[in-house]
């Protein structure tokens, strides 16, 4: 009997590894290998029409330094980052203790089904949704500064160096803010109700019951949507490509339009790649800042 058991534990211990290696393999390949396989690329000089390869070391990276552009992509990518944690961490956190801090369980559906509506619709129809909007002297925003006497401040948004890029932000958090409002609701419902009650009991208003009870018990999703909007930020791609192509005059350019453009376009694929190199360097620093910095604020608590 206890030779069996054993040897249906093996058993069952070796189906368990067989499907774990596989799941580690389809990771290595599909995920690690074409990591690996960037940074390769970025030391070569590689035309990928013709498929010839120039091993250049790090000329690219050294490019990278020289390039105007990518200082401005990396600027705009960090004022993309900045915003959005703004808005779309801390405006949707609070947004969603509203909602959550709501009486009757039928207005908190409504407000957050209008809230998450637009984070339905596809970043393409957004797009060109906000470059209709932000048309010059015929678009809705336009419109509306001319209609309230605010003439001086009707502008080219999408053609203005000094706005492009402002105008591209401000699409993508009324895309995104209703996602991020959603989870931050879903996790004030986890707290128990019982400390709300012990809090109001000890005389807490909302504000300090939002400090002291929500913010804490949300510690952790805070957390993970810091790391989700930081490294979107320095993924953005479509919000750009599609509004502008990173005009005018490589204004509004990000890191990963700057990409498709060396790589794609300029058929500067080894360029390209240095460049996503930088990209994953970036958002890998930051996430796992992140987590550090999370995991010590859990093990103060």
């Amino acid at each position: 009997m206890r030779a069996g058991g054993t040897s249906e534990f093996r058993l069952r211990d070796l189906l368990s590894f067989r499907w774990a290696a596989i799941a580690v393999i389809l990771v290595a390949w599909f995920v690690y290998y074409p990591i690996v396989d960037n940074f390769i690329v970025s030391t070569t000089d590689e035309d990928i029409f013709t498929g010839e390869v120039t091993q250049v070391g790090l000329a690219n990276y050294q490019r990278l330094l020289d390039d105007p552009v990518v200082w401005v992509a990396l600027w705009n990518n960090f004022v993309y980052a900045a915003i959005s944690i703004v808005f779309q961490v801390f405006g949707a956190f609070l947004l969603a203790a509203m909602i959550e801090g709501l009486d009757s369980e039928r207005l908190r559906r409504f407000w957050r089904a209008v809230y998450f509506i637009p984070s339905a619709i596809s970043i393409t129809i957004t797009g060109l949704l906000f470059y209709f909007i932000y048309q010059p002297a015929i678009g809705l925003l336009d419109g509306v500064l001319k209609a309230s006497g605010l003439e001086t401040l009707m502008r080219p948004w999408l053609g203005d160096e000094g706005t492009a890029i402002y105008a591209i932000i401000a699409m993508s958090q009324w895309q995104g803010f209703g996602y991020s409002t959603l989870l931050f609701a879903v996790a004030i419902q986890k707290i128990p109700r019982e400390l709300y009650d012990a809090a109001i009991i000890d005389g807490a208003g909302p504000l300090r019951r939002l400090w002291n009870v929500t913010f804490p018990l949300t510690r952790e999703m805070t957390g993970l949507m810091t790391i989700i909007t930081v490294t979107g930020a320095f993924q953005v791609f479509n919000e750009v490509m599609v509004m502008t192509a990173g005009g005018p005059n490589n204004s509004s350019q990000v890191l990963g339009t700057w990409l498709y453009q060396q790589g794609f376009t300029e058929n500067n694929f080894g360029y390209g790649a240095a460049i996503a190199a930088v990209i994953f360097a970036v958002t890998m620093l930051t996430g796992t800042a992140q987590l550090i910095y999370t995991r010590r604020r859990r093990v103060q608590l």
